[in-house]
């Protein structure tokens, strides 16, 4: 952050550290259920479409967490709906803890959705408190301290792949339970006891229907966010892990390292996100930069069709073509998350940012539905134009915005 941040901002470089930290330590447990889920699944012969469908509630929970918490937020403060979050990813940890056959789909897809709640009241908590910590005239600070908090989240997410794959091997799938569930305890303590009372608590108290933005920048904003997310999962979650084992034979050691390399490079670009799009010149980005750059990223799944359509060295055109779609997807999603908390009230933050991150979840859940469904109906090439088709409608949509 820089000696004179420290200086400057004590307390507010104090909580910031205590969130990420916290959003860190989850972050952690959130890749590696993932993968210790998608490999335990696998080993007892799922497929992986059914597989991805444990995932469902995952997704659809988070849509509606996300439309509740930024209300939650507000009501309860920050550091309260954080707390909540990490305190049900302990219940979902604790609840796959059973034997192997009480570790039925549906009582999987129940600790999912609990997962799924906790995840997103953390993520949204996390976002929103960032606001509250920096002043309204150090937008670039904001940015910075947006896109660390967001990068080191991905790749830590893909060091949690790892973990998982690790965590299965050496101590089975409920011993993995047991010590994540075990961390997070001390973690929440620790939380519990140093994370400041009332943080972005409303002065007034939101009604309910206050969920539903009101301003027509975070609408837009909003409704880019889903287009966007949805391109990128409309390939990514289903359709690419069984295109790179149907196709290429990988098996699903390579399948998962290789989306936990893709995943940790994509943290480590947001990070530094700020030096690509301007800071370095002391600008900070506007609604253009955000048109901009979906204009870029639109051009490269276009690119892996062609190639798979004219069957061009495809296994180098998807692995490039991923890592270069990794690189832009990164920026754009760090430009987003820097122009909501921007964009976002003072007074509620939560209200807004949760309503973002409710199209964020949403675009999420249709990329995952469809990428399964697409796949199977069309193959990946299908899947690479809707993605192609959703930039746009972000890149579109992002004309308008402020």
């Amino acid at each position: 952050m820089g000696q004179l941040s420290l200086a400057a901002l004590p307390d507010q470089v104090k909580q910031y550290l205590i969130i990420t930290g916290n959003y860190w330590a989850f972050t952690l447990t959130d890749g590696a259920l993932r993968m210790l889920v998608v490999l335990y699944f696998h080993q007892l012969g799922y497929s992986p479409i059914s597989i991805a469908m444990l995932f469902l509630f995952y997704e659809i929970f988070g849509v509606i967490t996300n439309l509740v918490g930024g209300w939650l937020g507000a009501r309860l403060g920050l550091n309260n709906t954080m707390n909540i979050g990490l305190g049900l990813q302990i219940v979902a940890l604790a609840m796959l803890t059973v034997s192997s056959e009480m570790l039925t789909v549906a009582y999987v897809m129940v600790a999912q959705a609990l997962s799924g709640i906790a995840k997103d009241l953390n993520k949204m908590s996390a976002k929103s408190a960032i606001k509250m910590l920096v002043p309204d005239d150090a937008q670039g600070k904001l940015y910075q301290w947006v896109a660390i908090l967001t990068g080191s989240k991905n790749a830590l997410k893909g060091v949690g792949f790892f973990l998982g794959g690790v965590l299965l091997t050496l101590v089975e799938f409920r011993g993995a339970m047991i010590i994540m569930a075990s961390v997070l305890v001390l973690v929440w303590l620790a939380s519990l006891l140093n994370l400041k009372a009332d943080l972005g608590k409303a002065k007034t108290k939101p009604k309910f229907t206050d969920i539903f933005s009101k301003s027509p920048a975070i609408n837009m904003l909003s409704a880019a966010r889903m287009f966007l997310f949805g391109a990128r999962d409309v390939w990514f979650v289903v359709a690419l892990p069984v295109f790179l084992a149907a196709t290429f034979g990988w098996n699903h050691w390579w399948v998962g390292g290789f989306m936990a390399c893709w995943v940790i490079a994509y943290g480590i670009v947001q990070s530094f996100a700020p030096y690509l799009t301007g800071k370095k010149q002391g600008k900070v980005p506007t609604g253009k930069a955000a048109f901009i750059w979906a204009g870029y990223l639109l051009l490269i799944p276009a690119a892996i069709a062609l190639a798979l359509h004219f069957d061009w060295h495809v296994q180098y055109a998807i692995i490039i073509g991923l890592m270069v779609f990794g690189a832009v997807f990164a920026v754009n999603s760090s430009l987003h998350s820097y122009l909501i908390v921007s964009y976002a009230g003072n007074d509620g933050v939560s209200l807004d940012v949760g309503f973002y991150y409710m199209a964020n979840a949403m675009g999420r859940l249709i990329g995952t539905v469809l990428s399964g469904v697409i796949y199977q109906q069309y193959g990946l090439e299908a899947c690479l134009w809707l993605s192609s088709l959703f930039v746009a409608a972000a890149a579109g949509l992002s004309v308008k915005l402020p």
